[in-house]
């Protein structure tokens, strides 16, 4: 299957969607619930409901498809949740309560720049000129809509916004180290331990809780938009890489400042149009992009769910289990060939440039 009909790219694109859904709907929420109060709502949401799944799946399949999460990954994970679920989301929430919603929603599209930045500058992921042409696009819709104040400068709404960005982009190039293990354990941790305290510090601050219908909007509002999503997200980022994941899930944006306009009467400005339109030219360009050439896999041992596939073609311990997918420690031989791929867990060499 060649990458553009890869699954990985749906499961990213579905990801975009819930989040993106999610922003105007936490807007409405901030008229009811203080910011740190509905930040830490929202994440409850996503971790007590993806723990009622992963208990359902538990009792109905048996054999586990996903390998579990090992002591070595505990410092990735503290960081992924201080980043993307303590300080992102608070930090959303306060630039909502001095933006509209589908300015907010066009300005996360800076998540997938920020991300893609980090994933080449500092990871070394491999970025070509397409992408790079995209993400300048995006960046531009995106500067366009935070220069909005009388001074000539952003507005703090677009500051704290582009704040949360920063942080999410950290918590998706950390969160590739954890790609291979299971992305609902992930989820689910991530929305507990994120949620309880910003619950807990809005309630020491003096935020009360709203009315029972407001906590239930809000707990299904995280349960889809961040919990069901960075699942999704997670499944993405073990098929794509870091970079094209954050490319496809940069559709987030539109989804959310389209649902703005349509059902909470806010104004089609210019600069939203003109933005948009930058901002599809850049996802257009991601979405369009294709990279196949002959690489090498050096050996390498890990634990992941897979199936017997081109990569996957070794032998079984008695003691492994049967059934496919299943999920085990194996050990991949040296290999040399050419086919198009995304830089994926088996997929992550250098590239040579003349």
């Amino acid at each position: 299957m060649t990458p553009s009909l890869s699954p990985a790219i749906g499961m990213a694109l579905a990801a975009a969607i819930l989040f993106g859904a999610s922003t105007p709907l936490a807007k409405i929420m901030l008229g009811q619930t203080g910011p740190w109060m509905l930040a830490g709502l929202l994440y409850l949401g996503a971790g007590l409901g993806l723990a009622a799944v992963r208990l359902s799946r538990s009792l109905w399949r048996r054999v586990p498809v996903e390998a579990p999460l090992r002591r070595a990954d505990s410092g990735w994970l503290a960081a992924v949740v201080l980043s993307g679920g303590i300080a992102g989301p608070l930090l959303l929430m306060l630039g909502l309560q001095y933006s509209t919603g589908a300015e907010a929603a066009l300005l996360l599209n800076l998540e997938s720049v920020l991300t893609l930045g980090i994933a080449w500058l500092v990871f070394r992921e491999n970025v070509d000129i397409r992408i790079g042409v995209g993400a300048a696009a995006i960046v531009v819709g995106a500067a366009l809509l935070s220069w909005s104040t009388p001074s000539g400068g952003p507005g703090p709404g677009a500051a704290l916004i582009a704040a949360a960005c920063l942080c999410w982009a950290i918590d998706n190039n950390l969160s590739r180290r954890l790609s291979a293990a299971d992305p609902l354990q992930i989820a689910m941790i991530k929305g507990l331990v994120a949620g309880s305290i910003n619950f807990g510090l809005a309630l020491l601050a003096g935020d009360r809780l709203p009315v029972a219908s407001s906590v239930a909007a809000s707990l299904v509002i995280g349960l889809f938009g961040y919990g069901i999503s960075l699942v999704l997200f997670m499944l993405s980022l073990r098929h794509l890489g870091t970079a094209r994941t954050g490319a496809y899930f940069s559709l987030a944006p539109f989804i959310g400042a389209l649902l703005a306009v349509l059902f909470m009467q806010e104004p089609l400005s210019w600069r939203l149009v003109v933005a948009g339109l930058l901002m599809g030219i850049g996802l257009y360009l991601h979405l369009a992009e294709r990279h196949s050439h002959a690489h090498r896999h050096e050996p390498a041992e890990h634990e992941h769910g897979h199936v017997h596939d081109a990569h996957h073609q070794h032998a079984h311990a008695p003691d492994d289990p049967p059934g496919e997918p299943h999920v085990h420690v194996h050990r991949h031989d040296a290999i040399a060939h050419a086919h198009p791929h995304f830089p994926d867990i088996h997929h992550r060499h250098d590239h040579m440039h003349g």
